[in-house]
């Protein structure tokens, strides 16, 4: 039985009315669950290697599992109460800054007074003076106010419970669970679907394995050299720079730029502002040289636009959860768009525009040789 392209669109379409009918819907709750599915994927392979030497599955999932939540507490416990003497120290000396970016930029400001008046440079720079601290510091005080409220910190400990116990779950039965999936691919498209399945696989893994990891030690790097070239906040800067590493060139430009800014501030000397430059140039040499090769290989990733542009629509959507599963979604938009245009062009639509533009060449062709033969 042939079923016809407009009842595959409506079947696939009305499915994904579904899925996004049941995270709207149940959004609140969904956060420790698709943390732990992204913990699962992220250590299954880990699993299944210990698997094949003999180790039960669920042996091997409590063993690295165990590891894996150990290492993270390890790493929070000591980058957490350095990053926020940083980020309290940086919003308590932001109106300095200020006041030497005012003075650094003040043979420039002829041109605005003649045309705002005298007090405009004036005003300008009390209300960044009074209002930068706040506006920096709004973050921490909501973060506090949240913390404070009884149904934020059920949240966050449900959170902190569910997320192992989903990962563990899915981490044993992982071979049970795509094997289910699998069975429910209809059957007149199962190799088309498998093969759609195969690369967004290929551009996950090559996305949460590698590039995450790829960030991670950038931001280690980066953490580390600026705090041993004495760069006031270097360790918030290079972990920041490192966060935003996850979309690849963005995290090292912004750093960049920040590092440049506060050094310049902080020595006024060309000298350390190129070493703290050197620093960033250096790292993207060995993210370029080393680690994207060894982490990522020849994975085809997504591009960093479209990462962005995920990550921020999934935010503006749903929140933290939005970000969460944006990349996730982005690989299957992705991987379905490129599909649907393989398809398109090997349509009647498209091979009758071709056919029509072949012909009109030949027509244009024979014309031309009867007017060169008369």
């Amino acid at each position: 039985m042939i079923v016809s392209a407009k009842t595959q669109m409506l079947f696939w379409g009305f499915a994904s009315a579904l899925i996004i009918a049941f995270i709207w819907l149940f959004k609140a709750v969904l956060t420790p669950f698709v943390l732990g599915i992204v913990i699962a994927y992220l250590l299954n392979p880990l699993v299944k290697r210990f698997s094949t030497k003999g180790i039960k599955r669920t042996t091997a999932t409590v063993i690295i599992l165990a590891l894996f939540f150990l290492a993270l507490t390890l790493i929070v416990a000591l980058v957490a109460p350095i990053v926020a003497r940083e980020s309290a120290d940086l919003i308590d000396k932001m109106p300095d800054y200020l006041e030497k970016l005012f003075v650094y930029i003040q043979p420039y400001t002829t041109w605005f007074q003649e045309r705002f008046g005298d007090g405009y440079i004036e005003d300008a720079k009390t209300f960044l003076k009074e209002n930068v601290s706040k506006i920096l510091g709004v973050s921490g005080s909501v973060a506090g106010k949240l913390a404070a409220g009884g149904q934020a910190v059920i949240g966050i400990a449900t959170t902190l419970v569910l997320t192992p116990l989903v990962a563990f779950y899915m981490m044993r039965e992982w071979p049970s669970i795509t094997d289910w999936v699998e069975d429910l691919i209809p059957r007149h498209n199962e190799k088309t679907v498998q093969g759609l399945i195969h690369q967004i696989d290929g551009k996950l893994s090559g996305f949460i394995r590698g590039q995450i990891t790829v960030a991670f030690l950038l931001g280690l790097i980066y953490a580390i050299a600026l705090s041993i070239a004495g760069l006031n906040y270097g360790f918030l800067i290079g972990i920041a720079a490192g966060v935003l590493s996850i979309i690849p060139m963005v995290g090292s430009v912004i750093g960049l730029v920040v590092s440049v800014a506060v050094a310049w501030f902080q020595a006024g000397e060309i000298n350390y502002v190129l070493i703290i430059a050197a620093i960033f140039f250096i790292g993207q040499i060995i993210e370029g040289n080393v680690l994207s090769p060894k982490l990522l290989g020849d994975s085809v990733g997504l591009h960093p636009l479209w990462i962005l542009f995920a990550l921020m629509a999934g935010g503006s959507a749903f929140g933290i959860l939005g970000m969460l599963i944006a990349v996730p979604i982005a690989a299957v938009v992705g991987v379905l768009g490129g599909f649907a245009i393989s398809e398109y062009k090997k349509s009647a639509i498209y091979q009758k525009r071709t056919a029509s533009k072949k012909t009109s060449q030949k027509t244009y062709n024979k014309k031309s040789k009867k007017a060169v033969e008369k």
